[in-house]
């Protein structure tokens, strides 16, 4: 039977100062029921006739969906804003997230633990006594206030923050076994807020975001491809090098062959988000040797980065570019050293060289975005890459972004108690 209707209208529209919360503004006689349903979905009130959707997973556009459809099935009437339609529509996810062999449903799933966790602490239900920097991220000893009283440890910050796979009997028994992991690192009570947890509280305290993020300099957008400017790349590429050969085997998919048979392309045509493997490119060491190296590019991927690595294949430089990280130099970038790896950044896109800490094939990364874990673009190439097609992309990727400015910290995630469903590992095929 359908619901009775409801007089109030809900407005849905992306937060104008924090990307990607989301204000929701009530109207109409029965708005207070609306907030109700509103406020169960994770929305606070910051006015009479406003709430707000801030979360540390950043997915606010897939639960605002969520929430406008049962307000419709209650016989509410919403409106979602086309920018924020646009966010719901697109699939999206992390560049570099440390557990590679989640589908996005279950990088959705640890997400939405690492929440829970954090408006457990938020809400003072999960007290933290102890926390420490491991090397790599913030870890933490707490104990739950509420419901069956658990003593547990935490690792990761913000999406990523889960419980470890032990939970002990007693405050005691927990804090004890963390200062024997962490011992003279270990500090008291709960780590500083990182700076989205702090954007998040504010947003949902009504109060502006900090001085520090409306003074910084707005984003560079970074260069994309059109739609439909990787099909022309591929139509010009069999009319003007002929040493490429065109086969077909699907609708959705070209396969170019080069003349020497050492070096293969495919290009997928039904790639359209910005997150979807466009290309797969590999080169060989002989007619039927064994794969030498290989690349996967996502779909928004500049063409003259794609351009970069065929004229590579095409015609290896008799002169080198360099080193990558000369290239990078000269070109005015500056690096921040990691543990495990060295992050080139220009505003808006940074080149990331590292050894990638998970058993995967890709070994190095090249991608570009405002936000560096919502990569507009995304280049993964494998560990055996030749130096010198690295050097040729850095300083292609330098033209198309010559000015410097600092990346974030990565952050990483060990064994944990994952979600139900989501799986410690996943093998990959080739």
């Amino acid at each position: 039977m359908p619901y009775a209707p409801a007089d109030a209208h809900i407005r849905f529209a992306l937060h104008p100062d924090h990307h990607p919360a989301v204000i929701a503004t009530t109207t109409g006689p029965t708005a207070d029921a609306a907030r109700s349903h509103l406020h169960d979905h994770g929305f606070r009130s910051t006015g009479p006739t406003t709430m707000v959707l801030a979360r540390i997973d950043r997915e606010e556009p897939h639960y605002t969906a969520q929430a406008a459809e049962q307000l419709r099935r209650h016989g509410f009437t919403t409106e979602i804003d086309t920018a924020l339609q646009d966010e719901i529509d697109t699939e999206w996810t992390w560049a570099n997230y440390p557990m590679p062999w989640c589908t996005r449903e279950e990088i959705r799933a640890v997400g939405t633990e690492a929440q829970r966790i954090h408006d457990d602490i938020a809400e003072d239900r999960l007290t933290i006594h102890l926390h420490a920097h491991d090397g790599h991220t913030t870890v933490a000893v707490g104990s739950y206030a509420t419901g069956v009283r658990r003593h547990v440890h935490l690792h990761g910050e913000n999406h990523l923050r889960q419980e470890t796979d032990i939970v002990f009997d007693t405050e005691a028994g927990a804090v004890a076994e963390f200062h024997r992991l962490y011992s003279v690192a270990v500090r008291p009570g709960p780590a500083p807020l990182t700076d989205l947890e702090q954007a998040v509280r504010q947003l949902l305290a009504g109060k502006p975001p900090a001085i520090t993020e409306q003074t910084s300099a707005p984003a560079v957008e970074p260069p994309v491809a059109e739609p439909g400017e990787h099909e022309a790349f591929l139509a010009a590429l069999f009319d003007e090098e002929r040493q490429w050969e065109k086969y077909r085997p699907f609708d959705e998919t070209t396969i170019a062959s080069h003349e020497s048979l050492t070096a293969r392309v495919e290009f997928d045509h039904d790639a359209r988000h910005r997150t979807d493997v466009a290309w797969t490119i590999a080169e060989y060491d002989g007619p039927v040797g064994e794969r030498l190296w290989h690349t996967t590019i996502t779909a928004g991927t500049p063409v003259a980065l794609i351009h970069t690595i065929l004229q590579h294949l095409d015609v290896p430089p008799l002169v080198t570019a360099g080193e990558p990280d000369d290239v990078l130099r000269d070109a005015g970038w500056h690096p921040a050293s990691r543990p495990t790896r060295t992050t080139w950044a220009a505003p808006g896109r940074t080149i990331v060289f590292e050894p990638t800490p998970h058993a995967t094939a890709d070994r190095w990364m090249l991608y570009g975005g405002e936000d560096l874990d919502r990569a507009a673009w995304t280049i993964r190439l494998s560990a055996d890459v030749p130096e010198d097609l690295l050097a040729q992309l850095a300083s292609a990727a330098a033209e198309l972004a010559p000015a410097p400015t600092p990346a974030p910290r990565p952050l990483s995630a060990p064994a944990l108690r994952l979600p139900a469903g989501v799986p410690a590992q996943r093998s990959r095929s080739r």
